[in-house]
């Protein structure tokens, strides 16, 4: 280690106590994934089914893979920048590809905290704005569109997003979500203004905030009518969703999303560690505890899931009911949610032709258990019905909202640590300009850049960045670091490195994961992936205005100029690997072509060293 480097170490920022730096770490695996993006899988991909390529997922891939980022930080003490350039060269690009990553995810991820923000600012009212309907513009009665659907889906579609037809209609620029995303970034600045040391602090609250609201939606959720239902719907598997590759492929994706591997933030976090830490615990630790979170808030919102199907179907069957006791001239007491399928069944079979005349609607539990909101939906719709369904409901919707604010805040942290630390070792930002400065520009410029998600298709823009910017990337960078750790610096100088650190070597479940097994599983999925992708033309949700059913959506192809978004999105950030390797190569050429350049100038692997 020369005495640039040796400096640089010594001046290197500390966390004060080890819980910080747990704290930092947990808060940064553990977010807004967790709550929506977790439970949304496991309801798309056959509930319990799931959870087997997850967990396998985590064993093999996810927690060998956040192993190896704390270890590699903690031992050379840098950035992912730093990193890999110490490694080699030639992987200069995988710290720049994490850091571009980095940046993109934090532009939509702040986007869905200016939407907690605005849902903030609205639990204040009494009654909260999406318990009823809103009036028409004549006052005589409520909005028709709201009656169609319900005062919370209204209100998430038309009163948060003003959520246009299709992506390719953008409408203006809505000036609520403007000053709620303005807000969120401001927040993050006051946070992260004195870099570790004011996350370090931060972590305290936003970090443990969260599970104790979890525990008391938890609570609430299991006492809710249906919530058995839910729970049966997460846990029962449907096996035959295991032989479609997507879920595999969700799963390995999903580990990453939620673990923040290949994000960069980790490795600078841990590089902030004493050189004699435990890693190995660390990474079981985080690993566990956030996988452990994804269950845990599945568990209430199942709950409220189960509880949300069941009122739809009471409400259909009370539909049904009263246009049989109608139409047949019978007592409406006498037919009842409990008795309601003998008396239909009996009907049927003396009147079919009359009966089948009246259009009953086809009332069924597991299709409106699959019929829920999905995606985001999952926290601004499914939570926000269930708050209203609690005595003071402001008090519960208020501590909801601080709890999804605190997970996506700590979350960001990591998200800005990924880019700031980075771009510093890069130059991009000279190191003489105060931490203060930096941050500010940052967060200015992810700001200006972010209003593409304030616009009336600005959610259809959210669900591109969180569908195609975490997927093939962070598997591509995953790939290239388990290379350069292992297969470049070598398994016997990373075995000797954690002898250092730990005080014992890798045991053999670490070395297969790390040699074999983690970089073919990651492989296999990319190629998977790739292969899927290519051979279908993707589609989104878009919503159709015109549907009787608000809010109906029906799967429309993205157009081809989007589709190129797509394209540019996944390629972007892993481009800079081969062309910062092809740069590396064609400036070590020149220089071994220079007059005066003698091969004992260079090292084994053809780079220059100092004589």
């Amino acid at each position: 280690m020369g005495k640039a480097e040796a400096s640089e170490v010594e001046e290197r920022p500390k966390w004060d106590n080890k819980v910080q730096y747990l704290l930092t770490c947990i808060g940064f695996a553990v977010g807004l994934g967790n709550v929506w993006r977790f439970p949304y899988l496991c309801q798309i991909h056959g509930g319990g089914a799931f959870l087997i390529p997850y967990l396998i997922a985590l064993v093999f891939e996810g927690i060998p893979l956040l192993y190896l980022e704390l270890a590699i930080g903690q031992r050379l003490r840098k950035s992912s920048i730093g990193v890999w350039n110490s490694i080699s060269p030639l992987l200069g690009g995988v710290g720049i590809a994490s850091m571009i990553v980095s940046f993109l995810v934090s532009l939509f991820y702040n986007t869905i905290m200016a939407w907690v923000i605005w849902y903030f600012f609205h639990s204040f009212q009494n009654p909260l704005p999406w318990s009823q309907c809103p009036l028409n513009d004549n006052h005589t009665g409520y909005n028709e569109e709201c009656e169609k659907s319900t005062p919370v889906n209204y209100f998430w579609y038309r009163e948060t997003l003003n959520i246009t037809p299709n992506i390719e209609t953008s409408a203006s620029l809505q000036w609520w979500l403007v000053v709620c995303l303005a807000t969120a970034w401001s927040v993050l600045f006051i946070c992260f203004i004195k870099g570790i040391d004011s996350v370090g602090k931060a972590v305290y609250v936003t970090a443990t905030f969260p599970y104790l609201v979890l525990t008391i939606f938890l609570i609430r959720g299991l006492t809710l009518t249906g919530a058995s239902d839910g729970l049966l719907y997460l846990f029962t598997p449907k096996w035959e969703k295991l032989k479609n590759p997507q879920v595999w492929l969700d799963a390995a994706t999903q580990i990453f999303f939620s673990l923040s591997v290949a994000f960069g933030g980790l490795i600078s976090f841990s590089s902030y560690n004493s050189e004699r830490n435990n890693c190995e615990r660390d990474a079981v630790l985080v690993g566990v505890i956030n996988s452990a979170t994804s269950l845990y808030a599945s568990i209430p919102i199942f709950s409220i899931l189960g509880f949300k199907a069941t009122s739809a179907l009471n409400i259909c069957i009370n539909e049904n009911i009263l246009s049989l006791t109608n139409h047949f001239e019978i007592s409406d007491q006498n037919i009842t949610l409990d008795n309601y399928e003998q008396w239909y069944d009996h009907l049927t079979n003396l009147y079919p032709d009359r009966v089948a005349g009246l259009g009953l609607k086809e009332c069924n539990l597991q299709t409106f258990l699959d019929q829920s909101a999905s995606g985001t939906g999952l926290a601004f719709i499914i939570f926000t019905e269930a708050v209203i369904e609690m005595p003071g409901s402001q008090v519960w919707a208020l501590l909801f909202f601080i709890m999804l604010f605190s997970l996506g805040l700590s979350s960001m942290f990591g998200n800005i640590e990924g880019v700031l630390t980075p771009m510093r070792d890069l130059g991009i930002i000279p190191k003489c300009i105060p931490n203060e400065v930096s941050t500010a520009i940052i967060c200015a410029i992810s700001f200006l850049v972010g209003l593409i998600f304030t616009m009336g298709s600005g959610n259809y823009w959210v669900e591109v960045f969180n569908g195609y910017v975490g997927s093939v990337p962070l598997l591509i960078v995953a790939l290239f670091e388990i290379i350069g750790v292992i297969y470049i610096r070598g398994m016997k100088t990373f075995s000797e490195d954690i002898y250092f650190m730990t005080g014992s070597k890798p045991n053999i479940y670490w070395k297969a994961c790390w040699m074999v097994i983690s970089p073919v599983m990651l492989l296999v999925v990319l190629v998977a992936y790739v292969v899927l992708q290519a051979g279908k033309h993707p589609v989104y949700p878009a919503w159709n205005p015109a549907s009787p059913n608000f809010p109906a959506t029906e799967e429309t192809p993205y157009p081809d100029w989007v589709f190129a978004i797509i394209v540019l999105l996944c390629s972007v950030p892993v481009i800079s690997i081969p062309l910062v390797a092809l740069y590396k190569l064609i400036c070590c050429l020149n220089k071994r072509r220079a007059p005066g350049n003698y091969p004992n100038a260079y090292n084994n692997d053809g780079f220059e060293v100092e004589t």
